[in-house]
């Protein structure tokens, strides 16, 4: 009849990979039919109880607590398993002599003081403390733990900025350092493509790809998948992408993460388009209508982000396409577009939306902000004149131009008004001549005030109304006329969007140069590949402080603060 024996031993803290190391040596043994190895979660323990390894044998096991469970063949096979758990342990460790190891962090770093980085994976309950102790001591952190709190983070990442160091995490999986994975990382060569990146898989996939390519990477730095919320701001991304602007070993950037509200990816569009360089650029699920807006290029799957920035890298640096002068001395710091093309109106939104935030519009369209009365701009607007609430009555605005006209003067006597943005779509059944009704009335309010008109022009040499002609009358009233949507948005965005916000405390470039030494402070498996990678590396024999107990926990950190 089998036997089943629990060992509980308090305050004997050890990570998830040396339990899972146990527990299969443990179950390898003879008579042993199964085993649990684990910490003494409540969460743990229920695991422990579905698998009919524990029934609550002790009382007040803690979270901080190893338990020990064998199943075996008979009480004396169990209890000889049991026996063996410190052998197992020590052997696993042989070898301990030659490696660095410590029992505080702060020892950690008087061992090995060129470590500029300190890589936490411990659990979340104690991990800000550990950031918070590697901040104080001048250190950039690689936060692996997840079950940090947002109000953690942001304290974390504001108290870095501060201070010039980075916090990528917490949670976050992946960063490349000089060649040196922390966390999860491949293998890769090195090479002129730097990466920024609130998807840690992402960033594994991408730097994959670019190798497979061909290609190599300078550095990727991860973030944390919170990192874009609006609560955090997009703190480490903005310092990782003035990072990699400032490297120069990077040539080409990528940006990649879930989603970012549009209030964070405004100001991080605006941080990409001032580094200078190329930088691709993939929000996961959310593609924007347009493949590039000056030096950033818009990939719509990460396959297609690392041939872009591969692509990029082959045909090097191409100067931007210099642009006539806007009118800077307008004042005015809104958009209105005024189409008759519900598509083209569509596709403005979907994409001036990343860049001007918010975007009203009397169009269903996902990150445009509903626009309560369509006779009444708010901030930036654009409007769908063709509309089934506005073509009441009169025909499309392709046809009859009268509620155009006057909707063009409304705006133009806004003072916050700053660029007006309209399209004339030629061809068979549209007005015979628009221009000659939309440049005397561009002439009239470009001589009262300082106004930017964009006028897209969307024809072919043959239709009836004459492109040429169209687009002559329209230049000669003061307008300037593209030919794309994407030239007229480039134009909005240079002219209207914020300027991207300075880093206040630049992280030194020091931070991504070699070699790469790094304090671990958790999982002994990324001291082992710190060490295998050939990096400098210091572990610490981390303990739950106050021997895990809540209470005692918060009375030395009430002390300490």
């Amino acid at each position: 009849m089998s036997a089943t024996r629990c060992e509980i031993r308090p305050g004997a803290y050890a990570d998830s990979i040396v339990l899972m190391q146990l527990q299969s040596a443990l179950s390898q043994l003879p008579g042993v039919l199964d085993a649990g190895v684990v910490m003494g979660t409540p969460a743990n323990l229920e695991l422990l109880r579905a698998s009919d390894l524990y029934r609550g044998e002790a009382a007040a096991v803690g979270p901080d607590d190893l338990v020990l469970v064998v199943k075996a063949e008979d009480d004396a096979a169990a209890a000889e398993a049991l026996a063996r758990v410190d052998e197992l342990l020590a052997r696993r460790r042989s070898g301990a002599e030659e490696e660095l190891r410590s029992r505080s962090l702060s020892a950690a770093l008087k061992l090995l003081p060129e470590a500029r980085w300190v890589a936490i994976s411990v659990p979340g309950r104690y991990a800000a403390g550990v950031a918070r102790e590697a901040l104080e001591l001048g250190r950039h952190v690689f936060l692996y733990s997840d079950n940090v709190s947002l109000a953690e983070e942001v304290a974390l990442k504001t108290r870095a900025a501060d201070s010039g160091l980075l916090v990528m995490g917490p949670d976050c999986g992946t960063a490349i350092i000089q060649g040196v994975g922390l966390g999860f990382a491949n293998r890769v060569r090195r090479g002129r493509i730097g990466l920024v990146g609130a998807s840690g898989t992402g960033l594994q996939s991408i730097t994959s790809r670019l190798h497979a390519l061909g290609a190599g990477v300078s550095h990727a730095l991860g973030t944390g998948g919170r990192d874009l919320a609006v609560e955090v701001g997009a703190v480490t991304a903005r310092q990782g992408l003035d990072l990699l602007a400032r490297d120069p070993d990077t040539q080409v950037v990528v940006l990649v993460s879930k989603p970012p509200a549009p209030e964070v990816a405004t100001p991080l569009l605006a941080a990409a388009r001032s580094t200078g360089k190329p930088v691709v650029v993939y929000f996961l699920g959310t593609p924007l209508p347009i493949r590039r807006l000056g030096n950033l290029h818009f990939a719509g799957s990460l396959e297609a982000a690392a041939r872009q920035a591969a692509a990029l890298l082959e045909d090097g640096v191409a100067p931007e396409e210099r642009r006539d002068e806007l009118r800077s001395e307008t004042g005015g710091q809104f958009l209105r577009g005024l189409f008759a093309g519900g598509t083209l109106a569509l596709e403005a939104v979907q994409t001036l939306q990343a860049f001007l935030t918010p975007v009203h519009s009397n169009l269903s369209a996902a990150g445009a902000t509903p626009l309560p009365d369509p006779a009444r701009s708010l901030g930036h607007t654009v409007l769908d004149l063709g509309a089934d609430e506005l073509t009441v009555g009169r025909l499309h605005p392709m046809i009859d131009q009268e509620l155009r006209l006057r909707r063009l003067k409304q705006e133009a006597k806004d003072p916050e008004v700053g660029l007006i943005l309209l399209d004339l779509v030629l061809g068979h059944g549209s007005h015979p001549d628009p221009a000659a009704e939309l440049a005397p009335a561009i002439r009239e309010i470009l001589e009262e005030r300082p106004l930017d008109v964009v006028a897209l022009l969307v024809g072919t040499d043959e239709d009836p109304q004459d492109l040429a002609a169209q687009r002559e009358r329209l230049s000669e009233a003061g307008a300037r006329v593209v030919s794309t949507l994407q030239e007229a948005i480039e134009i909005a965005v240079a002219r209207l969007s914020p300027p991207a916000e300075p880093v206040a405390c630049p992280v030194d470039l020091a931070a991504l140069a070699g070699p790469v030494a790094v304090v671990n402070v958790g999982l002994e498996s990324f001291y082992d590949s710190l060490l295998a990678q050939g990096a400098q590396g210091v572990q610490v024999d981390w303990r739950p402080p106050a021997g895990g107990d809540e209470g005692l926990l918060a009375l030395l950190e009430k002390m300490g603060s």
